[in-house]
Formats: C-alpha cells, sequence, structure tokens
C-alpha cells in the first residue's frame, strides 16, 4: 500500500474528542490553517483551550470544525492572495500547515506567505518537513524547503517545525495482507505522533503570551520520535499487537512504481510517494531530536505506545470472524 498523502500533510480527524475550552481572553487572533485535519485542528483546540482568540481558516468554512471560542473566516484558498488577505486581517500570528501536495504547493505557501505579511500579521509558525532541501530526495521535501526560503526573506518573524513521518502513518501504510511495502531498505525512521506535534507547536505558539518566556523567533525545531526504527522493526510491532504476522518487504525503485501503478496518480504523486521510502533508505529520516520532549515537558511518543493508545489504526489488519 502507498501513502495517500506526503507524510508532512494531515488526515482528517474530529478535533471534538479534544477537551473542552477555557474562557478567551482579548487580543488578535492566531489563524490556524488545516484545522479539519489532524493536526490543525488538535492545535486550534489547544489554543482555545488555553484561552487564546483564534480563527479557523479553510477553503471550505463548512469543514472547519465546532470549536468553543474559535471564529471562522472566510472562504481562503492558499493560492487566492485576496481571499487570504481578507482571512488574516488583524491576526497576529498565522500557524501554517502545507497544503495538500499539488504541483503548484510552492506558489500556494509564498501567496499566502506574501498575503499574511501584507494583511499584518507579525509571526508565521510553519509546518515543514524534516530534512527540507532543495535537493532532498523526498521531493515533497523540496517544496517545504522553498516555502522556507521564501519566509525567511519576508518581513515576518518566523518559526519553522519540521516532522518526521507520520507515526499514524505505519499502519495506514500497511497493507489488508498484512505487508508494508517501499524501497526504503534497511534505513531507519524515528516517525512522531500527531499529538507531540501539536503539544510542540501549541508550546511554540503560546510563546508571544508570556513575555518572559523563551523566544521561538527564527528557530528550526525537528519534531520526532524517541527512537529511529527500520520498517521491519515496525513490521514486528505491527505483528505484535495484531497477533498476526506483518511483514515488510523492502522494494526496488521499479518495484515500488509498479506496485503503485494501480493507484491512478498522475506521475509527480507517485513519485513523492517513492521517495518518501528513498528518504529512509538514504538515511534522512534518522534524525532523532529532543525538541519534542524540550517543548513539552514530556518524552516523544513511542510506536509502541502510538498503537496500544490507537487501536483504530490498526484495526484493518485484525482477523474477521
Amino acid at each position: 500500500m502507498s501513502p495517500a498523502t506526503d507524510p508532512a500533510t494531515d488526515p482528517a480527524t474530529d478535533p471534538a474528542s479534544e477537551p473542552a475550552s477555557g474562557p478567551v481572553t482579548s487580543g488578535p487572533p492566531t489563524a490556524v490553517t488545516g484545522a479539519s485535519g489532524a493536526l490543525g485542528g488538535r492545535v486550534a483546540t489547544r489554543l482555545a483551550r488555553a484561552g487564546v482568540p483564534v480563527r479557523l481558516l479553510g477553503r471550505d468554512p463548512s469543514r472547519l470544525p465546532a470549536i468553543p471560542g474559535a471564529d471562522l473566516a472566510p472562504p481562503a484558498p492558499y493560492g487566492d492572495g485576496e481571499a487570504m488577505r481578507r482571512a488574516l486581517a488583524g491576526a497576529h500570528t498565522l500557524f501554517l500547515v502545507s497544503a495538500h501536495e499539488s504541483p503548484d504547493r510552492v506558489r500556494e505557501h509564498t501567496t499566502a506567505v506574501d498575503a499574511a505579511v501584507a494583511a499584518g500579521v507579525e509571526r508565521i509558525v510553519y509546518v515543514s518537513f524534516l530534512g527540507a532541501a532543495p535537493d532532498a530526495t523526498f521531493t515533497f521535501a523540496r517544496d517545504h524547503w522553498h516555502t522556507e526560503a521564501h519566509i525567511r526573506t519576508a518581513d515576518v518573524r518566523h518559526t519553522f517545525l519540521r516532522d518526521s513521518w507520520y507515526l499514524a502513518g505505519l499502519p495506514a501504510m500497511t497493507g489488508a495482507d498484512g505487508v508494508l511495502r517501499g524501497p526504503a531498505g534497511d534505513g531507519r525512521v524515528a516517525a512522531v505522533a500527531h499529538e507531540d506535534i501539536a503539544d510542540a507547536a501549541t508550546a511554540v505558539l503560546l510563546a508571544d503570551t508570556d513575555p518572559t518566556g523563551p523566544s521561538h523567533d527564527g528557530r528550526t525545531y525537528d519534531l520526532t520520535g524517541p527512537e529511529a526504527f527500520t520498517l521491519a522493526e515496525a513490521a514486528e510491532e505491527l505483528s505484535r499487537v495484531t497477533g498476526r504476522t506483518v511483514s515488510y518487504v523492502p522494494e526496488t525503485r521499479e518495484e515500488a512504481y509498479a506496485s503503485r501503478a494501480g493507484y491512478g496518480a498522475q506521475d509527480w504523486e507517485v513519485a513523492g510517494w517513492v521517495t518518501s521510502y528513498e528518504a529512509i533508505a538514504a538515511g534522512e529520516m534518522a534524525t532523532v531530536s529532543d525538541a519534542v520532549p524540550t517543548l513539552t515537558g514530556r518524552p516523544a511518543t513511542d510506536l509502541a505506545t502510538y498503537l496500544r493508545e490507537h487501536p483504530d489504526s490498526y484495526r484493518h489488519l485484525l482477523k474477521q470472524g
């Protein structure tokens, strides 16, 4: 099975499962994009719970979650500069979750950044990807580097959160046949939980509310899990929790493209899927950072803990009957 999205892009979730919000303080709002997804929704809920004024941005406001104390902006596609300016008017901070992958994603990001600066936004916290570089093996990580480069040249305070693969992606990318396949070789990945990224992002975003707290301006944080493991080791852990054999098949590049040919995806998207595994093989995902515990004050979540706390993530692997 192949990933449906960039490992740095949100899958959907229900933020209503988060605890209720506290009283909202006055002041300019923090604008949160991607609030209908797993990361943006968690961050928006945490900020509202802390009493921070929150404004939710999205292409379709009807899909945004109902978070007590949060306001909904008018429709704001990233690539529509005027719509983004209207949606961001009066906001102090923009939490920018990367757009769904597309050939035009860098332009969408730079348009959103320029709109934020034009609207008077003072700070951008951007969700990037581990190892973002112009020559990164993972093609979508190159998009993140170009976005970071544009933000650095803008007249705005900024912080980059470079997250690793999502822990949620490991069971999701394992087929119902119990096979996790991809050209990752015996490389290692320090995959990270959405909850850890959300808690780290919230800590960064809340720093401006405490004048005595640390400044995160100009900082880049690698957000990873506590250990780097191979996909074969991930398959072993999935075998343990499911009670069935889950195996990892280290495909060649040719095999990887062939096994994904039936998805009907465009060439650039399949290349992103395949190179996300190849980045592991190249050693570009083995980084283990202490940023999550440093920012949150608690240990990062490991794979075994994640699977224990999220049994629905591997329900499709359980034997029926």
